[in-house]
């Protein structure tokens, strides 16, 4: 059965072999396949904030990423191996990985930024980097989510509407995301506050 995906802007289209490896047999079109990772995604986050143990891990994002779309796609919780319209080079995800994980454990341990910025900049370069090959926006948001919340502040709101449909509030993320890029990460704040 093929499916018909239809990306929004700024979302990472699989590759034949990414798309071979889609679980569900049922799933034909891009809304059938958003309600099944929506479901796969509330148990993950379910699982996520059941946990106790350190997040800043690699173990622990690849626990998420299973979690969140592991009924949904084989590949959940692997590293990508293949290179995107975004992210580093995939053979360069493990290092720049550490890095990131590293610089945000001295920004948490040093207070280097307040707790909203590290966890903002903690997701925007998650997305930078592009860990998976789909998934990484809802990977990184619920994992900055996670930090931000045991940095004593609540979750993020994200623009309080759903960031999966080609929506004002999706171009608006897109946008903050670019800005970010630019090293202006005023408006990626604003948006995970809105």
């Amino acid at each position: 059965m093929t499916v018909q995906l239809d990306y929004p802007t700024g979302a990472t289209p699989l590759d034949a072999d990414e798309l071979d490896c889609l679980i569900p047999s049922h799933i034909t079109t891009q809304g059938e396949l958003n309600e099944w990772e929506q479901l796969n995604i509330v148990q993950g986050e379910n699982w996520a904030r059941k946990q106790r143990k350190e997040i800043l891990n690699e173990t622990f994002l690849r626990q998420l990423h299973r979690k969140m779309f592991g009924e949904t796609w084989k590949w959940a919780g692997d590293f990508r191996k293949s290179d995107k319209n975004i992210g580093v080079d995939w053979l360069h995800i493990g290092i720049e990985l550490k890095k990131l994980l590293d610089d945000v454990r001295y920004q948490v341990v040093y207070g280097t930024f307040a707790a909203d910025e590290i966890a903002v900049r903690f997701h925007h370069r998650l997305v930078a980097i592009h860990l998976f090959p789909n998934g990484n926006g809802r990977h990184a948001r619920l994992m900055a989510d996670l930090l931000v919340e045991r940095l004593g502040r609540p979750r993020f709101s994200w623009g309080s509407r759903s960031l999966i449909d080609a929506s004002e509030t999706r171009q608006n993320y897109i946008a903050a995301l670019r800005a970010a890029d630019a090293r202006d990460i005023a408006l990626l704040l604003a948006f995970a506050r809105s």
